[in-house]
């Protein structure tokens, strides 16, 4: 995580007042003292994250991007509101403090969390950890994620969050579609994906809380011990499946360092990381849904991202891809096309 630090003078930078932006945090957060210090905080989140310091509290501002905006994209009022709604649950997550839908503050919607401290690993072997505790730390992904699958959605206040039941139905449909859109060349795995995956949707149509985007790199753990201190990057979540959360972070078992960073042909014993078997049994007996992944489940994770990976990859084609290194992040989709069928 890259940081550039500023004060207030050369707040222009940022496409806002941040004096305006002081004044109103000063309006509705009692006992902030002195200027705030802006850290933008890089890390490809589309919606533009700043450390805020004062002399007596950190804070942390996650808004939108300026500029004319898709109806649902960048709905950090919905982050904000899943947080708010977690906040009395075991689900451990940044305490939330206010957010202001008044545009005129700063140009855009934005909410404001306390900062909390501690490690964020892009990497999934957990570099500078010792086996033992990396081992507890997969234990604490596997049932923080539990936890979240345990929450009661409609007590939390949020039995609108989104469209319950069908979800896999939907999802299939939507990146079948997303797939004749972007794709850039012929796939049989793909094909084959297409035709077995609405064969194959399980009976059950549990609905729970889903991330959307649960993995090691959304995760932030204590500054010094093995627990998980706040779920992070809640800007897919909705009323969705448990289990494609779970099958979306198994996924790093089976795709290698090189794709995406996955964990596949690393030596996991040496490592501390389980087996895949074993973390999927660790969420599996903390989880009170009584559901069990199943092949179905990997194949569906895997083949939506193949899809996303092709739409990079037509994005890198027609020359306006935002990443570098667009082209081979798009490579990737037939690699995950190909281990999707496999578990066909």
């Amino acid at each position: 995580m890259s940081t550039h630090d500023s004060s207030t003078s050369d707040a222009s930078a940022y496409g806002f007042d941040v004096a305006a932006l002081d004044a109103h945090l000063k309006a509705h957060i009692s006992g902030l003292e002195g200027a705030p210090r802006l850290q933008p905080i890089s890390g490809g989140q589309s919606n533009p994250t700043f450390f805020v310091t004062y002399a007596n509290r950190a804070l942390v501002l996650r808004k939108q991007p300026p500029g004319e905006l898709l109806p649902s994209a960048h709905a950090v009022d919905r982050e904000f509101r899943i947080m708010r709604a977690l906040a009395d649950t075991p689900v451990p997550v940044p305490p939330t403090l206010l957010l202001c839908e008044d545009r005129s503050v700063i140009g855009t919607l934005f909410y404001v969390m306390d900062k909390v401290e501690g490690r964020v690993f892009h990497d999934c072997t957990l570099p500078g950890v010792s086996p033992e505790e990396r081992r507890t730390m997969y234990a604490a992904m596997a049932t923080t994620l539990a936890a979240l699958h345990n929450v009661d959605f409609a007590a939390a206040g949020l039995a609108d969050f989104g469209r319950p039941g069908n979800y896999f139905g939907r999802q299939i449909a939507r990146w079948t579609r997303q797939w004749e859109l972007s794709k850039t060349r012929e796939d049989a795995n793909i094909d084959r994906l297409v035709a077995w995956l609405p064969a194959h949707v399980p009976a059950d149509d549990t609905t729970r809380i889903a991330h959307g985007d649960y993995r090691m790199g959304n995760l932030m753990f204590h500054p010094t011990r093995p627990e998980v201190v706040a779920v992070l990057d809640w800007e897919l979540s909705t009323l969705g499946h448990p289990l494609a959360d779970l099958a979306h972070c198994a996924m790093a078992w089976v795709s290698r360092p090189e794709e995406y960073g996955g964990i596949a042909g690393l030596d996991l014993d040496a490592l501390g990381i389980p087996a895949r078997a074993d973390f999927v049994a660790q969420y599996e007996a903390a989880a009170t849904h009584g559901l069990t992944l199943t092949d179905f489940h990997m194949a569906f994770a895997l083949f939506r991202w193949a899809v996303i990976f092709e739409g990079i990859a037509a994005r890198a084609k027609a020359g306006n891809a935002a990443a570098e290194g667009a082209a081979e992040t798009g490579a990737l989709a037939a690699a995950f096309a190909r281990r999707a069928a496999e578990f066909t």
